[in-house]
């Protein structure tokens, strides 16, 4: 069960990293290549798309295991102390934030019903 934990916390503290690294591409007071090289791995880590599929064996999930952490790493590495500070705390911030169960569904039930008109829409076509 240890295991389980320990990987629980890292994938919360991957998630507050990918949220700081966003919020301090967004910061003016990063310097510019900083901001495109924190943007890019932001967009890489949400992104569905991988430069390696992830259908083929081991390649496919070593590049999201080491791309996205040495991103990570590189841009808390290198952004401003101020910046980082401001970024973990808007970040820590918008995690503690509450999550509507009753919105998600609501959004949920719309996509459907927008997407039973279209379909009804395209067959009377």
């Amino acid at each position: 069960m240890a295991v389980v934990e320990s990987l629980k916390a890292w994938a919360r503290r991957l998630k507050s990293d990918l949220l700081t690294v966003y919020f301090a591409a967004r910061d003016p007071a990063t310097p510019l290549l900083l901001r495109a090289l924190a943007l890019a791995v932001a967009a890489y880590a949400l992104s569905p798309i991988d430069l390696i599929p992830d259908f083929i064996p081991v390649l496919g999930y070593l590049d999201d295991l080491l791309i996205v952490p040495l991103g990570l790493y590189l841009v808390l590495r290198w952004v401003p102390p101020a910046v980082l500070a401001a970024s973990r705390a808007r970040a820590a911030q918008a995690l503690e934030r509450p999550r509507s169960t009753a919105g998600a569904v609501v959004i949920v039930v719309l996509w459907i019903a927008i997407s039973a008109a279209l379909l009804a829409w395209w067959l009377r076509r």
